[in-house]
C-alpha cells in the first residue's frame, strides 16, 4: 500500500568556515527569535495576572475573575508582524531626523533568512500551547513547567528553514553538494544519493531542514514527503520466526526469547558495548581539565569544546547500536513485544533528603548511568515506528506484570527474587533458566498489541495524560492523575542573559525581548 510519509533525512555537514559563521548567525537568530515571542506572551500572562487580582480584590471570585479577564496572548502572525513594525535596519544609520525612542530591535535581520524567525515563533506557540495543556490535564505525560527563555551558555544551537515546494531553495546540487537559503551550497559530509534518487523519480518532496550543532559537528536533517511502499501484513520469513521478546537489562543491552540466528543459540543475548564506561577515563580527564580553567577564558572553551566532542562520540556509538538493534528486530519477525519500562522511577535518585538521607547512593548513581546508557525509551520509540515501516506489530507488556519474578513455564512466582539472583529457579515444576531469558520469554507470551485500547485481562483504559481511568487499586503506591488547575502566580522566568534586557510597550502591555548575543 502507497502512502505518503514524512521522512527526515540526515546529514552530517562540513561548512567552510564563512558557512560555519552565518550558521552560527542563524542559530542565534532563532534563539534571538524565540525568546522574543516567549517574552510577548508572559507579558500578557502577566498581565492577565494583574488583572485577575484586580477583580479578586473587588471580592470576585477567583475562578470567575479568571473567566472574565480577557488578555489575548500573541500568537505567531501578530508577533511576526508588529516585529515588522519596530525592528530596525543596519543598514540605515540610527533613526530617522525627528525620531525619538528605544533602540530598534534585530537591525541584523536582513543578514538571516526570515524562515529563520517564522520557525522559531511557531516553536514558542508550542511551547507555550504544551504548557496550558498540561496545566489543564490534556497532555500526556509528565507536567510540562513554565516556558523558559533561552540561554546562550544552556540552548542548542538549532534552527529551521522552509521553503516553496514550487520553487525550491532548498535543493540537493549533487550528491554531496545542499543548498541552503542565505547560507549557500554547503557540503556534506555523506552522501545523499539515495534521497537524491527519490526526489529526482519524483517520489520525495523537499519540505524543510533543520539544522543543529552537536559536539563539533553541524548536522541537517532534511524533512522530506516520500511516497513510499508501506507493506500492510509481514512477510514470509517475518511470519516464520513469529513473536519475539525483548528483556532489555544491563548486563545484556537485550536478551531475546528467540536467537536472531536460529542456528545459534548465542545470539539471543546481546552484550551491551556499554559506551560510557569505555570512554570514562576520557571523558573524566578532560572534565576535571574543564573544572580547572577561568570562566571566560579560551582554554576553559578549548576544553569545553573537547567534553562537547567526547560526550557526542557517544551519543552517535549508541544511537549507531540501538538503530542496528531495532531494525534487525522489525525486519526479521513480525510481532516484536517489549516491556513498558518507567526509566524516570528506574534511574530515580537515592540521595533522599537531608532528615532522611539515602543508602548505597553511589552505587544507585552507577545503576542509574548503566541504565540510561542502554537507553531504553529511545529503543522503543524506534521501534514504534521501524515496525510500521516494515510490516510487523509492536506489543507491549503491562510494566506492573512481574516478568523477571514468574516462571515462564507454570506461571509460579517467586516474590523473594532480587537483582543479585541471574538464574531463575523454579520450585514447581524444577525449571532452571537465566533469569533475563525467562522474562524475555514471559513477555513473549504475555504482551498485546500496543494498538489496541483495552488489554484484554490485564491493561486498562487510559485517558488523555497516559493515567488510568480506574480507581486505583488497594495496592497502588501512587497518586492518580487530576485536572490541575494552577490558580497561584507563575514562578520567576529564568534570565535570558547578563544583558539588560530592551523593553516595548505596545496597548499598555509590557514586553520584554533580549538582544541577539
Amino acid at each position: 500500500m502507497r502512502q505518503e510519509v514524512l521522512r527526515a533525512f540526515q546529514f552530517a555537514l562540513d561548512p567552510t568556515p564563512a558557512q560555519v559563521e552565518a550558521l552560527t548567525r542563524h542559530a542565534g537568530a532563532a534563539r534571538w527569535a524565540f525568546n522574543h515571542a516567549l517574552g510577548m506572551k508572559v507579558a500578557a500572562h502577566q498581565q492577565w495576572r494583574r488583572e485577575v487580582q484586580a477583580l479578586v480584590d473587588q471580592g470576585v471570585p477567583e475562578a470567575e475573575a479568571g473567566k472574565k479577564a480577557r488578555v489575548p496572548v500573541w500568537s505567531k502572525p501578530q508577533i511576526q508582524k508588529h516585529l515588522n513594525q519596530i525592528k530596525g535596519d543596519s543598514r540605515i544609520d540610527g533613526l530617522p531626523e525627528g525620531v525619538y525612542g528605544p533602540e530598534r530591535p534585530c537591525p541584523w535581520w536582513h543578514e538571516v533568512s526570515t524562515y529563520a524567525f517564522q520557525s522559531a515563533f511557531i516553536d514558542a506557540d508550542r511551547a507555550w500551547k504544551n504548557w496550558l495543556d498540561s496545566l489543564r490535564g490534556a497532555r500526556a505525560g509528565r507536567r510540562v513547567g513554565y516556558p523558559r527563555f533561552k540561554k546562550k551558555s544552556r540552548a542548542r544551537e538549532a534552527f529551521r528553514l522552509h521553503h516553496d515546494v514550487k520553487r525550491p531553495s532548498i535543493r540537493l546540487e549533487s550528491y554531496r553538494r545542499l543548498l541552503l537559503p542565505r547560507i549557500g551550497s554547503v557540503r556534506l559530509h555523506e552522501s545523499a544519493k539515495r534521497m537524491g534518487r527519490l526526489i529526482r523519480h519524483g517520489e520525495a518532496v523537499v519540505q524543510s531542514v533543520a539544522v543543529s550543532r552537536t559536539g563539533h559537528r553541524w548536522y541537517a536533517s532534511v524533512l522530506c514527503k516520500v511516497t513510499t511502499e508501506l507493506p500492510d501484513q509481514p512477510t514470509r520469513r517475518q511470519r516464520q520466526h513469529g513473536r519475539v521478546g525483548v528483556d532489555l537489562g544491563v548486563k545484556h543491552l537485550a536478551v531475546l526469547s528467540q536467537p536472531l540466528e536460529p542456528d545459534d543459540a548465542a545470539t539471543a543475548f546481546l552484550p551491551n558495548p556499554r559506551h560510557v564506561r569505555k570512554t570514562e577515563q576520557r571523558l573524566t580527564k578532560a572534565q576535571r581539565a574543564l573544572a580547572r580553567t577561568q570562566k571566560g577564558s579560551a582554554r576553559r572553551d578549548k576544553a569545553r569544546r573537547r567534553v562537547a566532542r567526547l560526550q557526542h562520540e557517544v551519543a552517535v556509538r549508541r544511537s549507531t547500536v540501538l538503530h542496528t538493534l531495532t531494525k534487525q528486530l522489525a525486519t526479521r519477525f513480525a510481532e516484536v513485544a517489549i516491556e513498558d519500562l518507567n526509566v524516570a522511577g528506574m534511574t530515580r535518585t537515592a540521595r533522599g533528603t537531608r532528615d532522611k538521607p539515602g543508602r548505597r547512593v553511589r552505587q544507585k548513581a552507577g545503576l542509574n548511568q548503566a541504565i540510561l546508557d542502554v537507553a531504553p525509551g529511545e529503543l522503543r520509540r524506534q521501534l514504534t515506528y521501524k515496525t510500521c515501516w516494515y510490516g510487523s506489530t509492536l506489543a507491549v507488556l503491562n510494566r506492573s506484570w512481574p516478568s523477571s519474578k514468574t516462571c515462564s513455564a507454570c506461571g509460579w512466582q517467586n516474590p523473594r527474587l532480587t537483582l543479585a539472583d541471574r538464574t531463575f529457579h523454579c520450585t514447581n515444576c524444577t525449571l532452571t533458566i537465566d533469569r533475563d531469558l525467562n522474562a524475555a520469554h514471559n513477555i513473549a507470551a504475555h504482551a498485546v498489541p500496543a494498538d489496541r485500547p483495552v488489554a484484554p485481562g490485564r491493561g486498562e483504559t487510559q485517558n488523555a495524560r497516559g493515567a488510568p481511568v480506574r480507581p486505583p487499586s488497594p495496592r497502588a503506591g501512587r497518586r492518580e492523575a487530576v485536572k490541575r488547575v494552577d490558580t497561584s502566580p507563575p514562578g520567576p522566568v529564568p534570565p535570558q542573559r547578563s544583558d539588560p534586557l530592551t523593553l516595548f510597550t505596545l496597548n499598555g502591555i509590557r514586553h520584554e525581548t533580549a538582544k541577539r548575543s
